[in-house]
């Protein structure tokens, strides 16, 4: 017999499938919502996994992070990280621990976050060049911010995609 918890349990797979859905469920209604209902859902959905699981921990942490209590956000997503959040949910976490930090005041701390997770961001590549963009500007290196944002955008054009690259690798050079 197979424990609860087992990947390899078929309950397993149903039980993450349900779990999933009602946090989406609850993510999808937050705007009606509000902030304190959001963490208070979320909080209790998350409380039915053990207090590492780290999946728990991302989403307990973005719901603090929506409601603007960055401070609380930022351990939250430190836990998640450290507890082996992976796949997407891992690069996404990163990208929310930046703009967190960001947000808190530590805009170095935050470029260096998105560079290190860079390599590992797949399809959400275009989403660490905005959110290192944002962190450039609150560094005061707003050239070096246009470039990347410019880098990140040029590929996505249908036309002047490689004058906007170049334009783009000119401001890095000059930044």
């Amino acid at each position: 017999m197979s424990h609860p918890s087992d990947p390899s349990d078929p309950h397993h797979a149903r039980d993450e499938t349900d779990w999933r859905y009602r946090i989406d469920a609850v993510w999808a209604q937050a705007e009606t919502l509000g902030d304190e209902e959001v963490i208070r859902r979320i909080d209790a959905i998350a409380d039915e996994r053990p207090g590492d699981d780290p999946v728990a921990l991302f989403e307990r942490a973005g719901a603090r992070d929506s409601a603007g209590l960055e401070a609380q956000a930022e351990l939250l997503y430190r836990s998640a990280i450290a507890n082996g959040l992976s796949g997407s949910a891992h690069v996404q976490a990163h990208i929310q621990l930046a703009s967190t930090i960001r947000n808190l005041g530590r805009p170095l701390e935050a470029i260096a976050l998105l560079e290190a997770i860079e390599p590992q961001a797949g399809q959400l590549r275009d989403a660490v060049a905005a959110f290192r963009a944002l962190a450039l500007v609150d560094a005061g290196d707003a050239r070096h911010a246009a470039s990347v944002a410019l880098a990140a955008l040029a590929p996505h054009l249908a036309r002047y995609r490689v004058s906007v690259a170049a334009y783009a690798a000119e401001l890095a050079a000059s930044a």
